[in-house]
């Protein structure tokens, strides 16, 4: 079998499963009932995705272009390492703020420590104000001055 054909079945392959990944994981962020359940479509399914992709097109213009491309490697691990640290920290705030979860799935309720979960609600930041109308300021000024 020539060379070019196993690659380009290989890239093709790896292009067939980033897509599939990348649909699941979405598709999962929209079916999941609650903020926990949907961490795992995009953090699980879709880091898989783009990086079948990004292998894909690594190996690609490595055979084509006939020098290395490390580029899309690099983009991939950085994206593996990154991807569920950020999750976790999703988690860690969905945690503090007590947003609600679904409790009657299959798996065991989290044992969660006193540090784990903040002893009451953080608070949100409150809104900025609006500055008041034009006259109210002139007034202000005015009075200021003296």
């Amino acid at each position: 079998m020539n060379f070019f054909l196993v690659a380009e079945a290989l890239i093709s392959l790896l292009l067939v499963l980033g897509g599939l990944f990348a649909f699941t994981g979405s598709l999962g962020m929209l079916l999941f009932k609650d903020f926990f359940m949907r961490l795992h479509g995009p953090t699980k399914g879709t880091t898989l995705g783009i990086g079948c992709v990004l292998i894909a097109s690594m190996i690609y213009f490595t055979l084509y272009q006939r020098e290395p491309h490390f580029q899309e490697l690099l983009i991939t691990l950085f994206l593996f390492i990154t991807a569920p640290v950020t999750g976790h920290i999703l988690a860690k705030t969905g945690l503090h703020m007590h947003l609600k979860y679904i409790t009657g799935t299959q798996g065991l309720q989290p044992d969660l420590k006193d540090e784990d979960v903040g002893q009451s609600r953080v608070a949100r930041p409150g809104r900025p104000k609006r500055p008041g109308d034009i006259k109210a300021r002139r007034k202000q000024l005015l009075k200021n001055r003296g």
